[in-house]
Formats: C-alpha cells, structure tokens, sequence
C-alpha cells in the first residue's frame, strides 16, 4: 500500500498520525509514501487525478491499484486490518464516543480553520475572501471552549487515558494552525486543550510527523 500526502495539510497530517500511533502500540502498519507537492499544483496532473479525480490529500493506494480517497475511510480500513491496539475505542460506548468526539473536532474546528486559513493566507494561492474568513472564524471558539470542558478532569488525551483517532484530527488542526501564523490558543484562555497540546506534540510517535 502507498499513501499520499503532503506535509502539514491537516487530512493527510491525521492519517499519518493515527499510523504513528498505531505503529507505536506495535501494529505493525506498512506502508509506502508519495509526497505530493501541492503549492506547486501537483494534485492537479492527470497521472494524480487518475488516483484521486477530485485532486486532494490524501489517498491510500492499495496493492490491486484501487485507492481510498478519503481521510476517515482510510483510518477505517486500516482499523479493520490492524485491529490493535483500537483507537476508536473498545467497546460500544466508548466507540461512539470517540467517534462523537472526532466528529466535533473535524466539523467544529478543523474544517472552519482551514476555510479560515485559506480565505487569509492561503498556502495554495487561493484569493482572500473576507466574508468567507470573518464567518469562518466564528467557528472553532466554541468548540475550543467545550473541549477545555472535557479536559478539565486531568485525562491525558479527548476520550480518557488512551489515543483515539480525535486527537490525531486536533493536533492535525492545531498543525495547521501553527503554520498559518492562526493563535488559536491563545495563552492562558484554553489551558487545558493547550497542556493537551504541548503533551500530544512531546510524544515521541509523532516527532516525525508534527513539525510545527
């Protein structure tokens, strides 16, 4: 299997995160790598389109040259063929909740913040737009401040002591914030979520993965 990605573009970022940190449970998850270069329009050749026709990050190439072209999917199918250690929970309760959490994090936050980030200062050259940023960033204080709610009881990561895939779309989102020059925790108004960060960026399964 091949993945495709690109450094700090927040999709891809939670994939090779939830790999990390599978591999880092002893998983033992293989795979291949193709970076591609999106501010120089890589995504848009027909040779990559033909993997991935809407021409975006990621996309996980299987050996029978089938592709997965969505980030969750691609989690998915490789929670199925490396069951442990699970990091979607290990029971049903505890499923749906970090699926719930997950959940708020991607549509809450994540994808606010890159509307945000790409209608400012967009690392693809897209044109501002004003409108779309002054929206956007209504977003993600919110969910920020439910967040701060849920780490108020001292647990290490969103759902309790152990990794689920939530916090690998948080540190995807607080990345990419970073990069963009976005304060998103500002000091001392989350503190919670940003001793959740600083622990998150400390574990040495991402050294690799989080660069800034």
């Amino acid at each position: 299997m091949k993945l495709y990605w690109f450094q700090v573009a927040p999709n891809p970022t939670r994939v090779r995160l939830y790999v990390a940190e599978k591999n880092a449970g002893g998983a033992g998850i293989e795979l291949d790598e193709a970076v591609i270069k999106l501010p120089k329009g890589e995504q848009k050749t027909p040779g990559f389109k033909a993997l991935n026709p809407f021409g975006v990050l990621p996309v996980l190439e299987l050996d029978d040259g089938s592709c997965i072209i969505e980030s969750l999917t691609i989690i998915d199918y490789l929670e199925e063929l490396h069951p442990a250690p699970p990091m979607w929970g290990e029971d049903a309760r505890s499923r749906a909740r970090a699926r719930e959490i997950e959940r708020i994090v991607e549509q809450r936050l994540l994808n606010p913040l890159a509307r945000y980030i790409h209608a400012t200062n967009s690392p693809l050259g897209l044109p501002p737009n004003p409108a779309v940023a002054e929206q956007a960033a209504t977003g993600w204080p919110g969910v920020l401040a439910y967040l701060e709610d849920v780490l108020a009881d001292g647990r290490d990561c969103l759902c309790g002591p152990a990794i689920t895939v939530g916090d690998c779309t948080l540190a995807a989102a607080t990345q990419f914030a970073r990069f963009a020059g976005v304060d998103l925790l500002p000091e001392g108004r989350y503190p919670a979520v940003s001793d959740w960060d600083t622990r998150f960026r400390a574990r040495p399964a991402v050294a690799d993965v989080l660069t800034h």
